[in-house]
């Protein structure tokens, strides 16, 4: 069984940074991705950032804001954030996925339970 538990959210104002982590247990040895994901209210859940082991993969909205970081050895991920804008408050999600084929944005099978992020103007 595979375990994602993300830390590291809160309430920033604009402007300010955030650093999410998140621990990875169980089968990780599968996991080809880890990446992660968010959802504001009302919409859907969207894509930020994934990380592979030949590649690194960012919604264009955050490139160069957002940093994603892997470490295969501890099983973890983690996204720094800078010069938060109030459109990032999301519930963020951490996820995995096995498969090696096909874009690293999609086909994640793994989900962590979300940590709030709230950035105010």
């Amino acid at each position: 069984q595979v375990q994602l538990v993300e830390s590291g959210g809160g309430w920033v104002q604009a402007g300010g940074s955030l650093r999410l982590s998140c621990a990875a247990s169980g089968r990780t040895s599968s996991f080809y991705a880890m990446g992660w994901f968010r959802q504001a209210p009302g919409k859907e859940r969207e894509f930020v950032a994934a990380k592979s082991g030949i590649s690194t993969a960012y919604k264009d909205s955050v490139e160069g804001r957002f940093t994603i970081s892997r470490d295969i050895a501890k099983n973890t991920v983690s996204l720094q954030m800078n010069s938060l804008k109030p459109e990032d408050t999301a519930v963020y999600y951490c996820a995995a996925r096995s498969a090696i084929v096909g874009p690293i944005t999609t086909s994640y099978e793994y989900w962590g339970q979300g940590t709030q992020v709230t950035v105010s103007s």
